[in-house]
């Protein structure tokens, strides 16, 4: 249909005439004169509706099913959700319990030093590379911390504070080559310098060369003026190895450090050294050795004895009454000894 004014004014009037049917069936109700057209499309059109309704259902159909299936999708997500949550629950009980197991450790220490402590938690670690071994821990200048105090947890002696910030501080550890302490051998009260050597065993430097240490001493400690950078009796390690004595003025020896410095996480601050030095007081108790059973073995008498008592055990007497008999070859005499042929 070519669009021209006619075409246009015959759209127009449709339009209006459909505005108007409207409005009549809509006020005429139940009671509509339109009503019988109506139901006269409804029988006319109905069939193509159904068909088209018939044709689309399985449409429809999948399009619910992609739907239920996207609702399933996010249960399972929620419930994969959930079990992580349970499985992170766990996980944070196990690592809550080894931290308050920690925690006693280090209260006891701390107590068995007489230590003034202040708790914290290792939040950062420094870099390994450049033989660098620091940690930052969660207290600084507002909880009282200032530089050059000890550090220590339930093992032992962890390592002095080099940097102070208001809510942070950093720690050089014990193992770390600029680091230095001065040691006293438990018992025979040897001194030396205990340096660091990343992840080796720390190097002791006895001040007595002929020194009679052997593995398994322990050391602690020795303590600094006026109680920094460090508390005297804290634990440092035990020695692994021990250089020969060349008659030198000074004497090497390895200790392999309480402290796991790799597995950090809850370590004190000594705010307020001891009143006196506690000497080994810190130091954990050895093991008693296990007692020694001694099994003696009695030899068992073979051969004639058991010949003897024709079969009994060895050893055991038979009664009286009991004696084997002897044979009667045993005891007959020959009739003619003694006659002369």
């Amino acid at each position: 249909m070519r669009d021209t004014r006619e075409s246009r004014l015959l759209l127009v009037l449709l339009i209006a005439i459909a505005f108007a049917l409207i409005t009549v069936d809509i006020r005429g109700g139940q009671e509509s004169p339109v009503d019988g057209a109506r139901q006269a499309a409804a029988a006319a059109f109905g069939p193509v509706e159904n068909g088209v309704a018939s044709a689309v259902d399985p449409i429809g159909n999948a399009i619910g099913a992609v739907r239920d299936s996207g609702e399933r999708h996010n249960r399972i997500a929620a419930l994969e959700q959930e079990n992580a949550a349970l499985k992170a629950k766990l996980g944070s009980d196990d690592r809550n319990r080894n931290r308050l197991r920690e925690l006693d450790a280090m209260l006891k220490t701390a107590g068995a030093g007489q230590y003034g402590i202040k708790g914290a938690e290792v939040i950062a670690i420094g870099a390994a590379q450049g033989f660098s071994w620091t940690v930052t821990i969660d207290v600084g200048a507002r909880d009282g911390i200032r530089r050059d105090m000890t550090v220590l947890n339930g093992s032992g002696l962890v390592g002095r504070v080099t940097t102070v910030g208001p809510s942070t501080s950093t720690v050089l550890l014990a193992n770390d080559p600029d680091f230095t302490v001065g040691t006293r051998m438990e018992k025979s009260d040897e001194l030396g310098f205990a340096t660091g050597q990343g992840d080796r065993p720390l190097l002791v430097q006895l001040l007595n060369g002929k020194a009679k240490v052997k593995a398994g001493d322990r050391l602690v400690t020795f303590g600094s003026q006026a109680d920094k950078p460090f508390v005297p009796g804290v634990p440092v390690g035990e020695v692994v190895r021990v250089d020969p004595s060349g008659g030198g003025l000074t004497r090497n020896i390895y200790v392999r450090p309480y402290v796991g410095f790799t597995k950090l996480d809850i370590v004190g601050v000594v705010v307020q050294a001891p009143r006196t030095d506690p000497r080994d007081m810190v130091l954990p108790q050895k093991p008693k050795p296990a007692p020694t059973v001694t099994v003696t073995v009695t030899p068992t008498p073979t051969g004639g004895t058991q010949d003897r008592n024709d079969g009994q055990k060895p050893n055991q007497a038979l009664p009286p009454g009991d004696q084997p008999a002897q044979k009667p070859e045993e005891t007959q005499q020959p009739q003619d000894q003694g006659e002369t042929p």
